[in-house]
């Protein structure tokens, strides 16, 4: 075990071939999490997500279905490095840091998507929680939002029953709530070889004779993630393989553990994206018109990150939507959301949800009225999975919102406009050297490039940009945005050139 792991927002996530001994410790680490929290059920699932299939990973599910907490993400790290003669002692440490009760029994579900190696990264993870005698339930193969779905369930009965029928069932009755009966509802979805296909298959058997799902890219024949899935329609900014554009036909891809979600379309002969950002102000729209026809007093939101278009932003401010700014990563958009009686939140690379605080939901559980757009509040609560960003239940929120508004897809890309706008990178020696702050909106170091930056963006309409260094390699994250595709060129060229100059570029300038 020579190569360092690191535990991040993905939780741990490689060549499957050099995993296994990292999945057998998170098994172990699963079972201690689940002693720390009195025998709550634990989640690991894994998944690499839109990574080529000849990855795997993995990540840990806190008892409520969120994310495992940020502080034990250490103990993650600390124990995957942790030679084999050594473990007894790491698990020892974790126990006395955090004043473990070994008595207590630890329970793990978990479960894994449809990667060729995900049998053997599952044998390890059990038996990982079988060395800490631990109980388990494997669940099989399921999509990333099922497993939080399930641990929450098996934690909070009130939330749901603890099984992918339970799912179904509750996605599909707050559907069938939801969408007028007399519209019917016809989608290609792009299911990028993954486990969202024969999931999707079987929820949408349940939704009614009404609704058309059609299923491209269903893992029978492609690879997966392998020219389709969201990540390559949303970098690539082109249909998936296996979809044939028509002017107005209503489109979504979704990735490979379906935590992620985006629509598009062809107007005009041109593809149109329709990203987490436009998800987040459709549903954000639609809420905030659904409170005030309830006559209930609560306080709605949307977090998004530095990389949300401006133009989203603006059309918030002028729609009287509060906004709040989020370090990129969803974690840190889940953990903003909370101050809000409901917060929508969405990256741009389609995954996020909506959270109703505990007074929420109160609220519009006890609020006594037979008021039509109160009761389409209440399902609309159940069709939302809060545990985590979820395509099959963010697919099926959008179709009742379009429906209900009687929205096309092209009503839909019209409701503000994107500014244009340029993602590149710049490699630099040593990536720690670039520090920000305000959210990754400003630069605190190295010295001068923040007010070179303003400068920059002071000669141009509409302008902004800032830098971020990545997570995973030396290299620093340009984003810029102008009034005109000239101007962004130009911006993001000047902001490389700058990034190069003082913090140590490798190689020639930009």
């Amino acid at each position: 075990m020579a190569k360092q792991f690191s535990y991040g927002t993905a939780g741990f996530r490689e060549k499957a071939d050099v995993l296994a001994p990292v999945m057998y410790r998170v098994g172990i680490l699963a079972a201690l999490r689940s002693k720390y929290k009195k025998g709550a059920a634990i989640g690991v699932m894994i998944t690499a997500s839109h990574n080529p299939v000849e990855d795997n990973g993995v990540k840990v599910v806190d008892p409520m279905g969120e994310m495992m907490e940020q502080s034990w993400e250490a103990f993650a790290t600390m124990l995957a490095n942790t030679a084999t003669e050594n473990i007894d002692s790491a698990v020892d440490k974790i126990k006395k840091e955090t004043n473990i009760d070994d008595s207590i029994k630890a329970k793990v579900i978990f479960a894994r998507d449809t990667r060729p190696s995900g049998e053997e990264m599952m044998t390890n993870v059990k038996n990982g929680i079988m060395y800490m005698k631990a109980e388990y339930t494997d669940v099989g193969i399921l999509t990333t939002p099922q497993l939080h779905f399930i641990v929450r369930c098996t934690n909070d009965t009130s939330y749901g029953v603890p099984t992918e029928e339970g799912y179904n069932e509750k996605l599909s009755a707050a559907f069938k709530k939801l969408y007028p009966s007399d519209k019917k509802l016809n989608i290609m979805v792009d299911c990028a070889n993954g486990v969202g296909a024969p999931h999707l298959l079987k929820l949408a058997s349940l939704l009614g004779s009404f609704v058309d799902v059609q299923i491209v890219n269903d893992g029978s024949s492609g690879v997966l993630n392998h020219k389709c899935g969201a990540d390559y329609v949303k970098s690539n900014q082109l249909p998936p393989e296996g979809i044939t554009l028509a002017d107005g036909v209503c489109c979504a891809t979704i990735d490979g553990d379906a935590d992620r979600l985006m629509f598009f379309t062809q107007q005009d002969g041109g593809f149109v994206l329709l990203d987490g950002d436009r998800i987040a102000i459709l549903i954000a729209i639609f809420l905030n018109e659904l409170i005030k026809e309830s006559r209930l007093e609560l306080n709605l939101g949307i977090v998004q990150t530095a990389y949300a278009n401006g133009g989203s932003t603006k059309f918030l401010s002028e729609s009287k939507i509060p906004v709040a700014c989020a370090k990129t990563g969803v974690k840190h958009l889940h953990h903003l959301a909370q101050d809000f009686d409901i917060g929508v939140y969405f990256e741009a690379n389609g995954h996020g949800t909506v959270l109703f605080s505990p007074s929420a939901l109160s609220t519009i559980n006890n609020a006594n009225s037979s008021n039509k757009s109160l009761t389409e509040l209440k399902a609309v609560v159940d069709l939302i999975n809060q545990t985590v960003g979820d395509a099959l239940s963010d697919l099926l929120l959008v179709q009742v919102i379009l429906a209900k508004k009687d929205f096309t897809m092209k009503d839909w890309a019209k409701m503000y406009i994107d500014l244009p706008n340029k993602l590149c990178k710049v490699k630099i020696e040593d990536r720690t050297v670039v520090k920000t702050t305000n959210a990754e909106r400003t630069c605190t170091a190295p010295e001068g490039l923040q007010d070179a930056i303003d400068a920059l963006v002071g000669d141009i309409e509409n302008a902004r940009s800032f830098v971020r260094p990545s997570g995973t390699e030396d290299v620093v994250r340009v984003y810029a945005e102008a009034d005109t595709k000239e101007n962004v060129d130009k911006l993001a060229l000047a902001v490389s050139r700058k990034v190069h100059e003082l913090a140590k570029g490798v190689g020639s300038p930009p």
